[in-house]
């Protein structure tokens, strides 16, 4: 299934097997171009060396030396123009309380899941915000 066409990707997520777990559903539905960083510092780097912002960021809400609540902060000083998907393996409480405060910043939180999600829930919410942003899919 081809849903997302020329797509880049962001993956920021402290768990290897998760990252590679990402990887593989968003390769699955079509993107070309999929990076990943264990934390936000290292995300903020990747960010600084890509000639373009991703199309989505995939970002886990706990992680060692910035979590996902101070890495939005900084997606929030650069104006991150892409969708958000978060995550959590941990508490799954604190999702809602991160997406308000991503939106409340103007970020655009596109779904938030619990860990480990199917490929279809990813699908079901990458379609769903092709749809809202009137972006064609292939």
């Amino acid at each position: 299934m081809t849903l997302l066409t020329q797509a880049s990707v962001l993956i920021v997520d402290d768990d290897e097997f998760m990252q590679e777990i990402f990887h593989a559903m968003f390769s699955n539905l079509g993107a070309v171009e999929i990076h990943s960083a264990t934390d936000g510092r290292q995300a903020l780097r990747q960010l600084a060396r890509l000639p373009r912002m991703p199309d989505y960021l995939m970002c886990d809400i706990f992680m060692p030396h910035m979590d996902g609540f101070e890495f939005m902060e900084k997606l929030a000083e650069m104006k991150y123009p892409g969708q958000i998907l978060l995550v959590t393996g941990v508490d799954s409480g604190m999702l809602k309380p991160a997406v308000l405060i991503a939106k409340s910043k103007g970020l655009h939180v596109l779904g938030h899941f619990n860990k480990p999600m199917s490929r279809d829930e990813l699908a079901i919410a990458l379609a769903a915000g092709l749809k809202n942003s009137g972006t064609a899919s292939a």
